[in-house]
């Protein structure tokens, strides 16, 4: 036992050893981290395995850099300093994390000195018990220095080990990015979510990421001149379309309650799926709602979304602002770009208080950022949501039956004239959200090759039934009467690569799957319900997501010619 104990301190006082001595506290450290202080929804074993090794990748690459040293002093003095500086960056995303549930972002570091004034005192209340633990390295390098155990290693490292230690850092962390990739395509290009990143490839490397982005922003926003704004506003300005006296103004005053249907297609609406020689209609409440004399219905409204997906026709709807050509706006630039979007333009004009209710965490496509941008009051993500179980959600979030019961209580204190956003998630890919809950598989699945594509049916009619439940409780309390209710489709359910499998329930050759036919699919439904009003019907003129907004504020009365 003693030749072993000898061996471990002649070991780490080798520069290798010591660099590998300290990846590891720094490794347990975050492994601490990531299972005690940050949520990181990790969902499944393969998440698991991934947050257990990220740590190690970059925290051997950026430790080793001190081998290329040869002096001794450099050699310390370097290491010693990289690996405070990921204990100080590791600590402060732990108790950002607390607070906020995110974590640190270069341009929130960049802006901390604005914002950090008159924080010392409320610092000391973010203390917890657990952060003792990020100090568990300091009694072991004064027992081993009082001890004279860790000795200071004299001989330096050739340059052809410290390179081979860099190249195995790198192959580290190219096989780290590869296996988050196969958990999670598009990782970086979309950037669904900072928690995504950081459970996949750790802290440093969010670090990096985020910061790069904020340099694109910078670069962005430096090459931009007025000569641009211009060009813009010259633009607007000549397009202005001025509002049909027919539908200005027919809701003016109105609560808004927007629903937002989530991967819902229009060939649904309508839709009755054959199986076994029965016929189911997937959508019947939906189907009343969009032939109703009350509802302003469209046809033919595409989705317009690019990888953003969702968090674009967010953007799309409430800003009338397009996303990026990659990536997501709310993302790269929701946190930092003042819009006027619906909420905001609502509160000027109308004195509308503001909430959006969405059953999954409210980090992901950086919401809890751009909200705040876009003039939201209130958003309650998941956090907000007791009833959140196992049982009623599953990775994208709380259940559409369990989240719009859940956000009564909040709905309920809202001032009105408000605008609220409903955001579902049970019709998300792949279709599976319902499997945990067997009172609610009653819907038959479809009968093709591809499961997501029989699935999708089912996820829609529970959709269609939580929507209904709400509707009924709308008209228990009364609020019915005095809002209008907008639900549209933010963009296609089934891909383009599956339609081979679709064509046949759709009624189409999938031989003779045309370009039109998948173009056609990428119609989205658009619905605007105002309770009382008679002169509703099915519009079939062309348009799309960014055309959403100007028409609610014309149908709210509000002037959009100076926005």
């Amino acid at each position: 036992m003693k030749k072993l104990i000898d061996a471990f301190w002649k070991g780490v006082s080798s520069r290798l050893g010591f660099i590998l001595l300290l990846l590891f506290f720094y490794w347990l450290k975050t492994i601490f981290a990531y299972y005690v202080n940050i949520n990181l929804e990790l969902e499944s074993k393969y998440q698991v395995m991934l947050s257990l090794i990220n740590p190690i990748p970059l925290g051997l690459m950026l430790l080793g850099l001190g081998l290329y040293f040869k002096k001794r002093r450099f050699f310390y003095s370097i290491t010693i300093a990289i690996y405070v500086i990921l204990n100080l960056l590791l600590i402060a995303n732990v108790v950002y994390f607390g607070e906020f549930t995110d974590f640190i972002t270069v341009n929130t570091i960049l802006a901390s000195s604005s914002s950090a004034a008159g924080l010392g005192d409320s610092a000391k209340n973010l203390f917890e018990p657990s952060y003792i633990f990020y100090l568990i390295d300091i009694p072991f390098f004064i027992y081993a220095g009082f001890r004279k155990k860790l000795q200071t290693d004299s001989k330096p490292f050739n340059k052809r080990a410290s390179f081979a230690v860099t190249a195995l850092a790198t192959l580290l962390l190219s096989v780290n990015l590869f296996l988050a990739e196969v958990n999670r395509g598009e990782l970086l290009t979309r950037g669904f979510s900072n928690n995504y990143i950081v459970r996949a490839m750790g802290i440093p490397f969010f670090t990096a990421y985020s910061g790069n982005l904020t340099y694109q922003a910078s670069q962005a926003r430096s090459s931009a001149t007025a000569e641009d704004m211009k060009k813009v506003q010259d633009y607007v300005k000549e397009h202005y379309v001025a509002p049909d006296p027919k539908y200005f103004g027919i809701a003016k005053g109105k609560n808004v309650i927007v629903i937002h249907l989530e991967s819902f297609q229009q060939f649904l609406i309508d839709y009755k799926l054959q199986v076994d020689g029965k016929s189911y209609e997937v959508t019947p409440f939906l189907n009343s709602i969009y032939h109703s004399n009350e509802t302003l219905a469209f046809s033919n409204f595409f989705h317009q979304v690019k990888s953003g997906k969702t968090s674009d026709a967010e953007t799309l709807m409430e800003t009338s602002l397009f996303g990026l050509s990659t990536g997501s706006y709310m993302v790269n630039y929701g946190g930092t770009n003042t819009a006027y979007a619906a909420p905001s333009i609502l509160a000027q004009t109308g004195g509308y208080t503001s909430a959006v209710f969405h059953g999954n965490t409210g980090s992901f496509w950086n919401r809890n950022n751009t909200y705040k941008q876009w003039g939201y009051n209130y958003f309650f993500d998941s956090s907000a949501f007791t009833e959140k179980t196992e049982e009623n959600s599953f990775q994208y979030g709380l259940n559409d039956k369990y989240m719009f019961p859940g956000s009564i209580k909040y709905l309920e204190q809202m001032q009105q004239p408000f605008y609220v956003k409903y955001l579902t998630v049970s019709n998300h890919y792949p279709y599976t959200s319902l499997s945990g809950d067997e009172k609610e598989q009653g819907f038959p699945l479809a009968e093709t090759k591809d499961e997501t594509v029989n699935g999708y049916f089912a996820t829609a009619n529970y959709l269609d039934s939580a929507v209904k439940d709400f509707f009924d409780y709308l008209k228990a309390t009364g609020l019915y009467d005095n809002s209008i209710i907008v639900m549209y489709g933010d963009h296609y359910g089934i891909s383009d690569t599956r339609s081979s499998n679709l064509a046949d329930l759709l009624g189409k050759n999938s031989e003779t799957w045309s370009n039109y036919d998948k173009a056609m699919l990428q119609r989205v439904p658009y619905m605007i319900h105002i309770p009382g009003y008679t002169g509703g019907g099915i519009s079939n003129t062309f348009g799309g997501e960014v055309d959403a907004l100007p028409t609610l504020l014309h149908i709210l009365g509000v002037d959009t010619s100076s926005y």
